[in-house]
């Protein structure tokens, strides 16, 4: 039997506290467009995310009014790049990022992933190539976004390509210096980055993944964080009337808010499972996973922030930060995986900077650093990402940041990634804003390394840990 206050929860989330499905991304696998000549590929390319995409976006739209749960951005995630284009040189890569987004604007998505390459262990002339293209790629298309996995637990940190990437990075930034190096952040390095990534920028339809299927992204922070507030409230009056004094926090524990929000996840995951399901078989195409990931907006209401200020931590990067964001982690992921078998991707936290209002005010009054924020990514879903920081960046300062986050994700056996974002011109205190869901905040500081640093040029590889060579 359906119970009624859990149909009033639902329609509470729905209305009241934001809750959506934050992306619906469709995975289409493109080996099959593969051809030696570069106009044939780029040509099959479009042709086969026009064919299989093409009623997606309608799709979606049904079933929001169906339902009456929004969908904020509708996406395609395609299979590797550097695999399908082997054996082409970066000027046809340029060509295909352009079909993949002109694909992109045919069927109606907000954007399309995939255009990267695995390079943890060792790069072929085919993610050099596609490693070359990123500058043009991603500053000429709008919808376009790359990934590059330059580590792994299996196999350490590939320290040539985190260099490569620290130029690659500055180099699209400086391409897309009129719009303030906005292309850069369209851009993620990942260490161990699963097959089946909905959120962009660094989507991707893995190698293990079928012709096609659909993968959910469900998130909702304003849901957590109202429930945690319910939860204290609702907790100090009840101790207040029973002669406690009613201090805050005196009738809740963090056992408390643990389950509370665990309890909360359950229910987010189950409309997001419910909603990805519908969605596949509208399509016809397998459903993948849901990804219950706490991915906020710069909207009030919608922050990561927020909910560890309603766990207490009233200032963001504070001592207990850290403690505060594994909780809250660990919490999202019991309570997605008891909901659905089918959770995957990152299912999580996300603490983007710039994507997050109460972040970047963090930041601004100078209590969340970019090495306290280190230290909280070593317990969220991804890493340093949407951190804007300064145009003239030395290239050995951010390898040696990348190199770090790397680290966290390789010694502990997590999905880590940078999302690191130069700013052409301007230096750190000063301000940018991309609008929408990038957002806007200060460009943190970076403590610059001594030029002559040699740990990150010697390059080779830093070697995996042995326990995950274990089996």
């Amino acid at each position: 039997m359906i119970r009624t206050d859990a149909v009033f929860d639902t329609l509470r989330m729905l209305q009241e506290e934001k809750l959506d499905v934050r992306t619906a991304t469709l995975g289409i696998d493109l080996h099959d467009c593969a051809s030696r000549d570069a106009g044939t590929l780029a040509e099959r390319i479009r042709a086969k995310i026009t064919r299989v995409a093409g009623g997606f976006v309608a799709a979606t739209t049904r079933l929001e009014r169906e339902y009456g749960i929004p969908i904020v951005n509708r996406r395609i995630a395609v299979s590797p790049i550097a695999q399908v284009a082997a054996g082409h040189d970066t000027r046809a890569l340029v060509a295909v990022a352009r079909a993949l987004d002109a694909a992109a604007a045919d069927v109606g998505v907000d954007l399309i992933g995939g255009y990267g390459a695995h390079v943890q262990k060792a790069s072929t002339k085919a993610a050099e190539a596609l490693i070359e293209s990123l500058p043009e790629a991603l500053s000429t298309t709008s919808r376009v976004c790359g990934y590059v996995q330059v580590a792994s637990s299996r196999t350490g940190i590939n320290m040539d390509a985190v260099n490569l990437m620290a130029r690659t990075i500055l180099a699209i930034a400086h391409a897309d210096a009129a719009n303030e190096g906005f292309a850069a952040a369209k851009l993620v390095v990942f260490a161990n980055l699963p097959d089946d990534n909905p959120f962009m920028a660094g989507a991707t339809h893995g190698s293990g993944e079928g012709d096609a299927t659909i993968n959910i992204g469900v998130s909702g922070p304003g849901v957590v964080q109202r429930a945690l507030e319910r939860l204290v409230q609702q907790a100090d009056a009840s101790a207040a009337a029973g002669g406690g004094g009613g201090a805050p926090g005196d009738g809740a524990t963090l056992s408390d808010i643990a389950e509370e929000i665990k309890l909360t996840a359950f229910r987010i995951t189950r409309v997001g499972e419910l909603m990805g399901r519908e969605l596949a078989a509208a399509l016809h195409v397998p459903f993948g996973i849901v990804d219950l990931s706490l991915a906020p907006t710069p909207a009030v209401g919608d922050s990561i922030g927020e909910i560890l200020q309603a766990m207490g931590i009233l200032r963001i990067g504070t001592p207990g930060s850290t403690a505060a964001v594994a909780m809250l982690n660990d919490a999202v992921k019991k309570g997605g995986a008891f909901a659905s078998s089918s959770v995957g991707g990152l299912s999580g936290a996300f603490i983007p900077v710039m994507e997050d209002a109460t972040l970047a005010a963090a930041a601004e009054a100078g209590w969340l650093t970019v090495d306290k924020l280190e230290a909280m990514t070593s317990v969220c879903s991804v890493g340093l990402d949407m951190l804007p920081v300064a145009g003239d960046l030395s290239p050995t300062t951010l390898a040696g940041l990348m190199a770090d986050e790397m680290a966290i994700g390789m010694i502990n056996g997590k999905t880590t990634a940078t999302r690191i974002v130069p700013v052409p011109g301007k230096k750190a205190g000063e301000h940018v804003s991309y609008g929408g869901l990038f957002g806007a905040s200060m460009i943190m500081h970076v403590r610059e390394n001594d030029p002559n640093d040699r740990f990150a040029a010697f390059g080779g590889r830093i070697p995996a840990p042995l326990h995950a060579l274990k089996n």
